[in-house]
């Protein structure tokens, strides 16, 4: 049984999926579960965001807002959780968190991009699953 799980959200449909799978997991023993809640601010996304609030502090504040409905949802479900936020490349972030924390799951939403798409863009769940050093579930 998974117990401490580190769960990749970035407030898209896909990520809320993952969420819903994640719960339905646990739910016979969420008593004894924590899921970390991590979403990771690329350098595109944090410029625009210091662009749009002003300044760093009121973008970080602002992100954290923007996933209050997601920390109470697992809440809600008897699941306790924490929010992190980290800052980076997803995919590289994700992984040197999730091998340093040594969690017992990494579970993340899936895109469902093409081929050609995968091929061009990259797949953080497809990294996460190459490099993470526990079971990572990948969620359609």
């Amino acid at each position: 049984m998974f117990k401490n799980i580190l769960l990749a959200t970035d407030g898209s449909d896909h990520s809320r999926r993952a969420i819903d799978q994640t719960l339905k997991m646990v739910s016979p023993h969420k008593e004894e579960v924590h899921i970390d809640l991590v979403y990771v601010v690329d350098g595109e996304t944090s410029k625009q965001d210091v662009l749009n609030y002003g300044d760093s502090h009121t973008a970080t504040k602002k992100r954290k807002e923007k996933f209050l409905d997601v920390i109470q949802y697992v809440e809600s479900a008897g699941v306790s959780t924490k929010f992190l936020l980290l800052h980076g490349d997803p995919a590289e972030e994700m992984i040197e968190y999730a091998n340093q924390e040594n969690y017992d799951c990494v579970v993340i939403g899936s895109r469902g991009r093409n081929k050609w798409q995968t091929l061009i863009l990259g797949s953080v769940s497809h990294k996460l699953v190459k490099y993470v050093q526990g079971p990572v579930i990948v969620v359609k």
